[in-house]
């Protein structure tokens, strides 16, 4: 297996003060642990490291770390554990690498991507992807740049598991085999939902707020049971008008 090369420089000083000074003088901070041997500060070039990266397996490739100063002179081989990135410049301030060796099974995650149009999707419904990160554990030889899964047989209410994941040897998926990774779901109702938020009620619904119970239909909020209509509205249909009252004659003065 090949191996991307990298020179470090060992830092005889940790902490932020440190690094900060580390990345003015255009280096890139980083600390090497693992196998239960002490953390070791190093300082190595970033344009350097972005180079040597595998353009495939991007964060899961193994690197050769020439590792110098401080009395110490060895090579390391080890894989990116951490990287912090910058929020404005997107450029990377610290990472932390660990060592590992080609005979041991170390955890990485890599991209799973779907593959075809779902039988579903076309009768309308939609996809929906669970993982685009797979969690596995592998030796670093046998870690997959990727898994792809064909989703073309899915119908509407199907789903890919864990259990159908077609692994290389060696590569196992830390998940539980039931665990869904993608599925075809039928489409949300939202216009039947809408149509009836908007829908007129119906007779006998419940009166307009502010009016009370036993209210005429129509009649004004805060209107009382059996209360008679205000001034130039319409009568009720089937009530009678009361008669008009009867004028009497004037009487004229003796």
């Amino acid at each position: 297996m090949d191996f991307a090369k990298v020179s470090a420089e060992v830092r005889s000083l940790s902490g932020k003060g440190p690094a900060r000074r580390a990345r003015a003088a255009g280096k890139l901070p980083a600390i090497l642990y693992g196998h239960k041997t002490e953390p070791l500060s190093l300082a190595l070039d970033p344009v350097a490291l972005v180079k040597a990266l595998d353009k495939d397996r991007k964060r899961n490739t193994v690197f050769s770390l020439s590792v110098q100063g401080e009395g110490k002179a060895e090579d390391v081989t080890a894989m990116i554990r951490d990287v912090q990135i910058d929020p404005m410049s997107r450029e990377p301030v610290h990472v932390d690498f660990i060592r590992v060796s080609l005979d041991e099974v170390v955890r990485v995650t890599i991209p799973v991507l779907l593959l075809g149009i779902p039988v579903g999707v076309t009768d309308g419904g939609n996809l929906h992807q669970s993982y685009r990160n797979l969690p596995i554990t592998a030796k670093p030889a046998d870690i997959p740049t990727k898994i792809e899964m064909d989703v073309t047989a899915l119908k509407i209410g199907d789903a890919l598991h864990a259990s159908d994941l077609k692994l290389p040897p060696g590569v196992k998926v830390m998940l539980d085999p039931k665990e869904a990774l993608a599925s075809v779901v039928a489409p949300r109702a939202e216009k039947v939902e809408e149509a009836a938020a908007g829908a007129v009620p119906a007779e006998g619904a419940a009166p307009a707020e502010g009016a009370a119970p036993g209210a005429a239909p129509g009649a004004a909020p805060g209107t009382a049971p059996g209360a008679a209509p205000a001034a130039g509205a319409p009568a009720a249909a089937g009530a009678k008008a009361a008669p008009a009252a009867k004028k009497e004659p004037e009487k004229k003065g003796k």
